[in-house]
Protein backbone atom coordinates (compact mmCIF):
# COMPACT_ATOMS: atom_id res chain seq x y z
CA UNK A 1 0.00 0.00 0.00
CA UNK A 2 2.85 2.41 0.87
CA UNK A 3 4.53 1.68 -2.45
CA UNK A 4 1.35 2.47 -4.38
CA UNK A 5 0.90 5.73 -2.46
CA UNK A 6 4.57 6.72 -3.05
CA UNK A 7 4.20 5.98 -6.80
CA UNK A 8 1.04 8.14 -6.99
CA UNK A 9 2.74 11.07 -5.22
CA UNK A 10 5.79 10.72 -7.45
CA UNK A 11 3.57 10.69 -10.55
CA UNK A 12 1.66 13.77 -9.43
CA UNK A 13 4.88 15.70 -8.80
CA UNK A 14 6.59 14.52 -11.98
CA UNK A 15 3.77 15.67 -14.30
CA UNK A 16 4.23 19.45 -13.89
CA UNK A 17 8.02 19.12 -13.92
CA UNK A 18 7.87 17.23 -17.22
CA UNK A 19 5.50 19.77 -18.74
CA UNK A 20 7.74 22.61 -17.62
CA UNK A 21 10.78 20.96 -19.18
CA UNK A 22 8.97 20.67 -22.54
CA UNK A 23 8.53 24.44 -22.92
CA UNK A 24 10.79 26.11 -25.46
CA UNK A 25 12.25 28.74 -23.18
CA UNK A 26 15.31 30.49 -24.60
CA UNK A 27 18.40 30.01 -22.51
CA UNK A 28 20.95 32.74 -21.90
CA UNK A 29 22.95 33.39 -25.05
CA UNK A 30 20.48 31.72 -27.43
CA UNK A 31 19.34 33.72 -30.43
CA UNK A 32 15.60 33.66 -31.02
CA UNK A 33 15.84 35.18 -34.46
CA UNK A 34 14.44 38.63 -35.00
CA UNK A 35 11.99 39.77 -37.60
CA UNK A 36 13.02 42.27 -40.25
CA UNK A 37 10.88 44.93 -38.59
CA UNK A 38 12.66 44.43 -35.25
CA UNK A 39 16.07 44.63 -36.94
CA UNK A 40 15.04 47.81 -38.80
CA UNK A 41 13.70 49.38 -35.59
CA UNK A 42 16.92 48.58 -33.73
CA UNK A 43 19.04 50.15 -36.48
CA UNK A 44 16.91 53.31 -36.43
CA UNK A 45 17.13 53.49 -32.65
CA UNK A 46 20.93 53.08 -32.80
CA UNK A 47 21.17 55.87 -35.41
CA UNK A 48 19.04 58.18 -33.27
CA UNK A 49 21.17 57.38 -30.22
CA UNK A 50 24.43 58.12 -32.04
CA UNK A 51 22.97 61.37 -33.40
CA UNK A 52 21.89 62.44 -29.92
CA UNK A 53 25.41 61.81 -28.62
CA UNK A 54 26.70 64.30 -31.19
CA UNK A 55 24.42 67.00 -29.74
CA UNK A 56 26.07 66.88 -26.32
CA UNK A 57 28.63 69.68 -25.97
CA UNK A 58 32.15 68.72 -24.97
CA UNK A 59 32.89 69.41 -21.33
CA UNK A 60 36.17 70.70 -20.02
CA UNK A 61 38.13 68.49 -17.67
CA UNK A 62 37.08 68.82 -14.03
CA UNK A 63 39.47 70.63 -11.70
CA UNK A 64 39.18 69.11 -8.20
CA UNK A 65 41.38 71.85 -6.69
CA UNK A 66 39.52 74.68 -8.42
CA UNK A 67 37.81 75.80 -5.22
CA UNK A 68 41.08 76.00 -3.33
CA UNK A 69 43.05 77.66 -6.09
CA UNK A 70 41.98 81.15 -7.04
CA UNK A 71 42.58 82.49 -10.52
CA UNK A 72 43.20 86.07 -9.39
CA UNK A 73 45.84 85.23 -6.75
CA UNK A 74 48.77 87.69 -6.76
CA UNK A 75 52.05 86.34 -8.04
CA UNK A 76 55.02 86.17 -5.69
CA UNK A 77 57.18 89.24 -6.18
CA UNK A 78 60.95 88.90 -5.88
CA UNK A 79 62.05 90.71 -2.75
CA UNK A 80 65.18 92.81 -2.43
CA UNK A 81 67.95 91.05 -0.51
CA UNK A 82 68.15 92.17 3.10
CA UNK A 83 70.62 94.97 3.81
CA UNK A 84 73.90 93.89 5.37
CA UNK A 85 74.34 94.80 8.97
CA UNK A 86 77.31 96.75 10.07
CA UNK A 87 79.42 94.93 12.58
CA UNK A 88 79.55 96.50 15.93
CA UNK A 89 82.62 96.40 18.10
CA UNK A 90 81.07 94.16 20.71
CA UNK A 91 81.02 90.38 20.96
CA UNK A 92 77.86 88.45 20.71
CA UNK A 93 76.91 85.61 22.99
Amino acid sequence: MKILLAAAIFGLLAGPAYAQAQKQVPRAGEDLGKTEKEIKDEKEAEKAYQKSLGNIPAQKAPDPWGIVRSEGAPKAVAKDPPAKRAKSGGTTN
